[in-house]
């Protein structure tokens, strides 16, 4: 299983609904989790851009894919963001990887990061 984090963004029509009838989102998702084999690790509410932000496991790719198109296929978000997530070893590991990458990799030109002097006019 792999952690997903989802940032989602509700219509001001969903909200209306919501603030209506005070559904327990976690009970309301839970059924399409399960149809994707997922489990759900935290969900919170947020003010902003995001107004629902869950951290969930997914057993594959295809399944975080699969409850993304099925709730923004709704009508009831403005927004959906799905972004894989890593373990701190995971993260470690990648980095230990990519420094055997680099060794091999030719980029299409080298980019100095040194700040360059700016001549005077």
């Amino acid at each position: 299983m792999a952690h997903y984090l989802i940032e989602v963004g509700y219509t001001p029509q969903s909200w209306s609904a919501q603030v209506d009838t005070q559904p327990n989102v976690v009970e309301r998702i839970t059924p399409a989790l399960e149809a994707c084999g997922a489990k759900l690790e935290s969900m919170y509410y947020a003010f902003g851009d995001v107004d629902l932000i869950g951290i969930i496991d997914f057993k594959t790719a295809q399944d975080a894919a699969a409850f993304a198109l099925a709730v923004s296929s709704s009508g009831a978000l403005r927004s959906y963001r799905t972004t894989p997530l890593l373990s701190v070893d995971q993260g470690i590991q990648s980095m230990k990887k990519a420094a055997e990458v680099r060794k091999v990799y030719s980029p299409p030109s080298v980019v100095s990061v040194v700040e360059q002097p700016v001549p005077a006019r």
